[in-house]
């Protein structure tokens, strides 16, 4: 590379942008900060302004309650001394008693808001009494009027239950001493008035105490609080408001401050005032105030937006600014800048003609800055001329030595080998450059030592007597590094009548021993956990059972591992993969052959153990996964396994018998609710299970190459007018006689064997020519998608690729999927359901109503109609609660725009049930049974009446797949 070359200037920011860059984070973080300080003031004023109106009402409410008892405690007086009251509970007449009070009644009743009046007489005994009693029977009333009768001195006390209500008790005073008590209440009723007309929300009266016989309704009820709610002032707008602050607080919080939060978009505040407790703290009651300050804070959100703007405004103006003053400047900088590469490249006379003449008479620091630039270009034409002629003399003088130099050199530095000579003696003479680059020494430090000292090691020496030959030495260099150098040693001819010296040739065969090394590791290793691979365990597991050794086999499958690659990546799937494999091998390497099958499989080899302990271990292997973790980003993933367990030779008497039964154990513990782990009872019942699985498995696949499935369907009636043009497609297998089967049976092995995949695309083909046969343009098929298609990436295009093929339009196809499929993994489902619509087709959500959890979903899902789980229809007749659960989905699904279908319609009953809680469709075999397609429409299918082909014996199937399992 030349110099000019190298000092050819890169793109760079220009130095303009850099100030304007560097001014603009600047201003940009100031802009920042005063907005953020901005809203944090205008948060803090706001806060400061609403805990002030709040303890403003507490104070009211507290001097309300004071007014309100002062007054129960004067109409109290007011009665106590109505005339003869005293004289007539002196001598207890109640005729008197009822003449005394009894005008007065109804006046404190309807001006005053009296509730009761209760007279004790000077014995503490209660004398008579009007009005309507507190709902709770506890009050201490008899306790306040021996209270009273002894010191002489009014009384008051607030007391809650049902509701709240004021008590005074006041001495009836005759001829100066006490005849008697005088207890009068009265509800809180106008406090709450004055209370809402003090607040600028709603006001709501919350009593505390014990709920147990308490008339007030349920939704009233705060349990979490222990409380409810005796009266409220906007019930719909302040109830799911203190039902909301019920969960999220407690009182004690919302008493000192107030709470605010969020509900339904709008931004909630709740306060509370707590009023005196009852002398005995049976309740105690609070006056709550709801307030909605939304409007406050999108205001200031508002103010915090618009300060915002102003400063980015000002950023952009002293941006426009700063760029016009710098604009001109650094033009002529940059001009500069472009004239030095050509003063590096040798080019003066261009780099003269580029700068102007200095101005002198205004000169700034850029008019001096071009001054000096043709003052260089003249020095440097000058030095370069200098260089150029001394250059060439040097040069001439360096080409004659490095011949020389290079003819010996060439052939000791150019070899990628070890070269090194000795003399008689065996001390290194000389050592060439790529021997001391790998040492990593000085060859000052090798020179007159030893060849053995230096090149000893430990080695494999295949020389002759002579010395002669090859050998096999293992070198340490400087950085700790081991090699394998293979030395090849020679006679070196040295002066007459001296003894030859030896000429030593190394080649360094490191990566070779460690290629061979890795190939012997490769062989029983899997490369990705480091532990023993299948073919390992196979050979590991014949030579046990031919040496006669009894022992088991535990074959683990880690659960849910698939949901990992999806949602996480195959680099986490293979993270997860390794920390699974260091933690079982740490526990369980030392008991016996762990290995990895491949996919997420593995695979625990126990020679010698038994029943007992191979339980006891696969109940270690889930305490040992249950800790392994994996955090990705937000996600959290966790490690279990479903593990088999077979006995050899209980099992099996060959690797592949044995293989097969611990993987129809591993079924077993993925099928079981109660543990993860599955030891085969039998021998004869493991065999019979995994050829009936694999049986399935075979007949799947010959009736998927045969057609040997038969589609079948059921009409969806419309319930208004009983019209029929929606059917749902059903499959059923047809046996060697041409029976039919049920789907029951053949499912689950598909669904475990991957080949439900193609039984949905079987279906759709055969229900896409049936369409196209019919040729109506109001009849569609509904068809049933299971949960793995939702996962099939090539669906949209295959159902492309058949509509183009049958020439029937996307809209007479509905496809279905199940409510637990759908929620179960949303995001997919909800694309998958999305591209099938943008398609053209229809969509439907099946069994609907099994989780009501998916009701949040329902109306981000893209789905046109709702089929309503059967479950709830068939039992809608006689009971409430599958009405109440049908008419919500029936309700919820119009809100949605979205129809819904009844599943399971057996009976005429039902039917104005469906059509009163607006349910467009039913289907079941009161509306109409299965039958043929071809029976349906009239025309006679081209795959009916074939019988599939005669099945191969079970044990044959078995074998050959687990051969072929073994071999791949």
């Amino acid at each position: 590379m030349s110099p000019a070359s190298r000092l050819t200037p890169r793109h760079r920011l220009s130095l303009t942008w850099r100030v304007i860059a560097l001014s603009s984070l600047l201003v940009l973080g100031l802009v920042l900060a005063f907005s953020w300080v901005g809203h944090a003031n205008l948060t803090r004023q706001f806060e400061e302004s609403r805990n002030e109106s709040a303890s403003r009402q507490a104070g009211e409410i507290r001097l309300a309650v004071e007014r309100s008892a002062e007054g129960v405690r004067q109409l109290a007086s007011l009665v106590a001394a109505t005339q003869g009251l005293g004289a007539a509970l002196t001598r207890r007449t109640g005729e008197e008693l009822l003449e005394s009070l009894g005008p007065q009644w109804s006046t404190l009743q309807l001006e005053s808001g009296v509730d009761e009046i209760l007279l004790f007489d000077a014995d503490g005994r209660l004398a008579a009494e009007w009005g309507t009693p507190q709902a709770e029977n506890g009050r201490p009333v008899q306790q306040w009027a021996r209270r009273v009768i002894e010191t002489e001195t009014p009384l008051t006390a607030l007391r809650c239950s049902s509701d709240c209500r004021q008590y005074a008790a006041v001495p009836v005073l005759m001829a100066g001493s006490s005849s008697g008590v005088v207890i009068l209440s009265r509800s809180l009723a106008d406090l709450m008035r004055q209370a809402h007309q003090i607040a600028e929300g709603n006001v709501a009266l919350l009593v505390t105490g014990d709920l147990q016989d308490s008339q007030i309704p349920p939704e009233r009820q705060l349990p979490r609080w222990e409380g409810q709610l005796v009266s409220l002032t906007g019930q719909e707008q302040s109830l799911p408001v203190l039902q909301r602050a019920a969960q999220v607080t407690t009182l004690g919080e919302i008493t000192t401050s107030p709470s605010r939060f969020r509900l339904s978009g709008r931004d909630m505040e709740l306060s509370a005032v707590r009023m005196e407790d009852d002398g005995d703290r049976r309740s105690t009651g609070y006056v709550l105030f709801t307030n909605d300050i939304t409007d406050q804070i999108q205001a200031i959100r508002q103010d915090t937006r618009t300060l915002t703007m102003v400063g980015l405004g000002g950023w952009v103006a002293a941006e426009l600014l700063l760029l016009a003053i710098l604009l001109s400047p650094m033009a002529r900088l940059r001009r500069i800048s472009g004239i030095l590469p050509n003063l590096a490249r040798g080019e003066f006379a261009q780099a003269r003609a580029a700068v102007p003449p200095p101005d002198t008479r205004l000169a700034d620091e850029i008019d001096i800055l071009e001054g000096a630039t043709l003052r260089l270009a003249d020095q440097l034409e000058t030095l370069e001329g200098e260089v150029r002629s001394r250059g060439e003399q040097l040069a001439q003088r360096v080409d004659e030595l490095a011949h020389e130099r290079d003819f010996i050199g060439s052939l000791l530095d150019t070899a990628r080998v070890f070269i090194v000579t000795q003399d008689p003696d065996g001390r290194i003479t000389l050592v060439n450059d790529y021997a001391l680059s790998v040492m990593g020494v000085s060859e000052t430090l090798l020179l007159k030592r030893l060849f053995d000292d230096v090149f000893g090691g430990q080695r494999q020496s295949l020389a002759g007597s002579d010395g002669k030959g090859q050998e096999e030495r293992n070198l340490t260099t400087a950085d700790g590094k081991q090699h394998t150098i293979a030395w090849y040693h020679a006679s070196l001819p040295g002066n007459p009548g001296e003894p030859d010296g030896r000429i030593s040739v190394g080649l360094d065969i490191t990566e070779r021993k460690t290629a061979e090394a890795r190939l012997t590791w490769l062989a029983e290793r899997d490369p990705l956990t480091g532990l023993y691979n299948r073919r390992f365990l196979k050979e590991a597991l014949d030579g046990a059972i031919t040496q006669g050794h009894s022992g088991a086999l535990l074959l683990l499958d880690l659960d849910q591992f698939k949901d990992v690659n999806e949602l996480s990546g195959h680099q986490a799937g293979d993270q997860l993969l390794r920390k699974v494999a260091t933690v079982l091998g740490e526990e369980l390497g030392h008991r016996g052959t762990l290995a990895r099958l491949g996919g997420d499989e593995f695979a625990l080899l126990l020679v010698g153990a038994g029943e007992t302990l191979a339980t006891r271990i696969a109940q270690q292997v889930n305490q040992i996964l249950a800790t392994v973790l994996l955090d990705v980003g937000d996600r959290r993933h966790r490690a279990g396994a479903s593990i088999g367990i077979a006995l050899f030779p209980v099992h099996g008497d060959n690797a592949i018998d044995l293989m097969a039964c611990a993987d129809m154990a591993m079924y077993k513990a993925k099928a079981s609710s109660s543990q993860r782990w599955h030891l085969l009872s039998t021998l004869a019942a493991a065999r019979g299970e995994l050829q009936e699985r694999v049986y399935w498995e075979e007949r799947t696949h010959h009736a998927l190459e045969e057609d040997g499935f038969e589609l079948m369907v059921q009409p969806i009636v419309r319930l208004e007018d009983r019209d029929i043009r929606h059917y749902e497609v059903l499959l059923r297998m047809r046996d060697e006689t041409g029976q039919l089967i049920s789907p029951g049976a053949f499912i689950p092995a598909a669904e475990r064997s991957g080949q439900i995949l193609q039984i949905d695309r079987w279906v759709i083909r055969h229900a896409l020519q049936a369409l196209a046969r019919i040729n109506a343009s109001n009849v569609s098929l509904a068809i049933n998608l299971s949960g793995q298609s939702l996962h099939d990436d090539g669906l949209t295009q295959y159902l492309a690729s058949e509509f183009c093929s049958s020439g029937v339009a996307p809209r007479h196809l509905i496809l279905e999927v199940t409510e637990t499929a759908a929620v179960t993994d949303f995001s997919t489902a909800r694309g998958v359901l999305q591209s099938l619509r943008e398609l053209g087709c229809r969509t439907a959500l099946d069994d609907f109503g099994v989780g009501f959890s998916s009701f949040h979903y329902l109306g981000q899902l893209p789905v046109d109609y709702i089929k309503i789980d059967g479950s709830f229809i068939r039992n809608l007749a006689h009971d409430a609660n599958s009405r109440v659960i049908v008419k919500a989905i029936a309700d919820i699904a119009n809100g949605f725009g979205k129809q819904a279908i009844a599943e399971f319609v057996d009976q005429e009953a039902l039917l104005p049930i469906l059509s009163d809680y607006g349910i467009a469709y039913g289907q079941g075999f009161h509306l109409g049974k299965p039958r043929r397609v071809a029976d349906a429409f009239g025309y006679l299918s081209s795959s009916r009446g074939r019988i599939m082909s005669s099945r191969p014996t079970t044990r044959q199937l078995a074998r050959k797949r687990w051969n072929a399992h073994f071999q791949s």
